[in-house]
């Protein structure tokens, strides 16, 4: 099953979620006009796009998310990959570390990782 596309705004939404869970739709509408300025309509209306897409849950006004923040990030990044490298991870490395400079535990951890996701 594929994870559901969260736009820019739901994204942030889904941030609040993620930190909160489980939380009153109430108590949402609530951190969404403290952080975002969402008036309580807004947070309604996303809300229910979101649990439309299989993102978030509403059940009595119980809020908590479908998907991970890890699953909405992975699935965010194979998207970017996929669009503007065209499928081609290593273009998409050289592109992120093209004029950095990488502290040497940075380095050695993303070493680790590559070497952890040989076949």
């Amino acid at each position: 099953m594929s994870t559901p596309k969260i736009f820019e705004s739901e994204y942030r939404c889904c941030l609040i979620v993620w930190e909160n869970e489980p939380l009153k739709s109430a108590k949402l509408a609530e951190l969404c006009k403290e952080q975002l300025g969402w008036c309580r309509t807004t947070t309604y209306t996303v809300l229910k796009r979101l649990s439309d897409r299989g993102v978030l849950k509403n059940e009595n006004t119980i809020v908590t998310s479908l998907i991970s923040k890890e699953q909405a990030q992975i699935s965010e990044m194979d998207e970017l990959i996929e669009k503007k490298f065209e499928g081609n991870l290593p273009a998409f490395m050289a592109a992120f570390v093209n004029g950095r400079k990488l502290k040497k535990d940075e380095a050695d951890a993303l070493r680790a990782m590559i070497d952890n996701a040989k076949e």
